[in-house]
């Protein structure tokens, strides 16, 4: 079994957590085993079990951010203790690009990074793609590394029958375990901002995709400010769809993520931030224009494809 050691700022903590699962299909084979500092036992010293877990990573996995950057102790220590075992050829350095940051021309720059052409997960409208990515290299590294973990066919018999016999006891549970909470304001606006950034980089995807597949089409991104961007299609020359999309904050009646044809000044549509006690979610106002169910609860992606 290969293990895998994540390095990371504990900003990007929820990407880390999306990552893992996505690598459970290696995890459940028998084929990795992944450690970050969150395992870390009450009463057990810190700065040891961090190194430790470094010395004995077969795969180390940098988690590049600006936050990462920022980070002495990720840069300063995690960093280049992984790089020198990755030039003494006693473990694999992958950096996994999270966010958008100057990152070429440092130590790592050299090594090649996913997912591919070193685009952020956080660019793609899509971050499940980008995580599918992520997995394959991992699990290529694994391969090169040691190729008998490629199947189960190079598994013996007794390795392929723990996996089919094994029965987690923590599994058995319940599947209603929520509880009822209270969304702060704080909590709300971060999740509204997020979703507008998210809506920006989908939308930009989007576009470069949708002129990538059909010749006769032409699009433009414009991303105005912080807090507005453009969209336009052509089809040979011909402009045949243009919006404005804006995060208002407050700042008029409707407020939340609003949606404006290219041609009128005025809103067609508006989302807001919504909660149902279990999580926040963006609400249509229902504006006629856009026929909308007012029940629907939109994530940050949902809501994306709905605009």
């Amino acid at each position: 079994m290969v293990k895998v050691f994540f390095s990371y700022s504990h900003r990007d903590e929820s990407l880390r957590d999306e990552l893992e699962v996505h690598l459970s299909a290696l995890k459940r084979q028998d084929i990795i085993d992944t450690w970050h500092d969150r395992r870390i036992g009450s009463g057990k010293e810190f700065d040891s079990e961090i190194s430790q877990n470094l010395e004995d990573a077969n795969i180390i996995l940098l988690l590049v951010s600006p936050y990462f950057i920022a980070s002495d102790y990720c840069y300063d220590v995690e960093m280049t203790r992984a790089l020198e075992k990755h030039k003494e050829r006693t473990a694999r350095v992958i950096p996994v690009i999270l966010h958008p940051c100057d990152w070429h021309r440092l130590p790592f720059g050299k090594l090649l990074a996913t997912p591919k052409d070193g685009k952020a997960v956080s660019k793609h409208p899509n971050q499940h793609d980008a995580f599918l990515e992520i997995t394959l290299a991992i699990r290529q590294a694994v391969e090169e590394l040691n190729p008998q973990l490629s199947s189960t066919g190079n598994q013996s018999v007794s390795q392929i029958n723990k996996i089919q016999t094994k029965k987690i006891v923590s599994d058995v549970r319940s599947s209603n375990l929520r509880i009822k909470k209270t969304f702060s304001e704080r909590e709300k606006d971060k999740f509204e901002r997020e979703a507008f950034e998210y809506m920006s980089n989908f939308f930009e995807g989007s576009l470069q995709e949708l002129q990538v597949r059909n010749a006769e089409i032409e699009t433009e991104f414009i991303l105005i400010d912080a807090n507005n961007f453009t969209a336009k299609a052509y089809t040979n020359g011909t402009l045949v769809s243009n919006c404005k999309i804006g995060l208002d904050g407050g700042r008029n009646y409707f407020g939340g993520i609003a949606y404006s044809s290219g041609r009128n000044n005025g809103i067609n549509e508006s989302l807001k931030v919504d909660e149902d006690g279990y999580k926040l979610f963006l609400k249509p106002a229902g504006f006629s224009s856009f026929g909308s169910n007012d029940e629907e609860k939109l994530s940050k992606e949902g809501a994306s494809e709905f605009y």
